[in-house]
């Protein structure tokens, strides 16, 4: 499927980067990144290792601080040390590639935790949603297992679930297939392909180069910490215009 909100007449972005920098030190990451999404987009995020893709999202969702630039999200600037963090966080939800489960806990109970504690909603309110969005995530039947008696795909469908769970605005996925046996990855990449087609506004970095082509609205790639190539999908991977977007997806599509 491909998502068509960017051919809509013009929309106030829910996200807007402007200028960003990120610095480890002396070390620039990201080097004056400039991207705005609007609702009911999926921006699928390409390129080599190390070029700020899995650092942006995470100074998005406020995990790490800002160098330079700004971020902002519902009109809200995104600013790490305050305590507006907390309540933006709830509306940006992050799946990280490996899946953070309470291996305490069952599977329901991870799900439950977080609206229980943090939003204080009924444990009866909670459970029933949980269960519905272990539906959503084809894993109804695995609501009682524990972490480890799970696959990594299976988890991180459950840590998808939890993210839901908290009803965000905007979903972050930091490369959710790259610790997965291939085997498990088609069910992960088709419970995200269901969310996008719910039109939930998502930015995915990932090599899974299929699912940018058949779902996403736009395809970045990122080298050297700056935005060199955004496009649609399939022209971008058709027809590269950048010689290093080129290098890269070549060696991509190659595997």
């Amino acid at each position: 499927m491909q998502n068509d909100v960017a051919k809509k007449p013009a929309v106030p972005p829910v996200l807007r980067i402007s200028g960003l920098v990120k610095q480890f030190g002396s070390r620039t990451v990201i080097d004056g990144v400039d991207l705005d999404v609007v609702p009911g987009e999926v921006v699928v995020i390409v390129g080599p290792s190390g070029t700020g893709k899995s650092t942006m999202l995470r100074c998005v969702n406020g995990l790490e601080e800002i160098s330079g630039g700004s971020i902002t999200f519902e009109g809200e600037q995104v600013r790490t040390k305050t305590r507006e963090i907390v309540n933006l966080r709830r509306r940006i939800g992050m799946i990280f590639q490996n899946f953070n489960l309470y291996p305490h806990l069952t599977a329901l109970e991870n799900v439950m935790l977080a609206p229980m504690k943090v939003l204080k909603q009924p444990r009866k309110q909670v459970e029933e949603r949980s269960r519905q969005l272990f539906r959503k995530v084809r894993l109804e039947h695995r609501c009682d297992a524990y972490p480890n008696q799970l696959s990594g795909g299976e988890q991180q469908r459950v840590a998808i679930a939890r993210t839901l769970a908290m009803e965000p605005h905007l979903m972050l996925f930091d490369e959710p297939t790259s610790a997965l046996d291939p085997e498990t990855v088609g069910d992960v990449l088709r419970v995200m392909e269901d969310l996008a087609r719910e039109g939930r506004t998502m930015l995915v970095v990932t090599h899974e180069i299929g699912f940018a082509r058949h779902v996403g609205s736009r395809m970045i790639f990122m080298d050297g910490g700056k935005i060199v190539e955004d496009r649609p999908p399939t022209e971008m991977i058709a027809n590269p215009t950048n010689v290093r977007t080129k290098q890269f997806l070549s060696s991509i599509l190659q595997h």
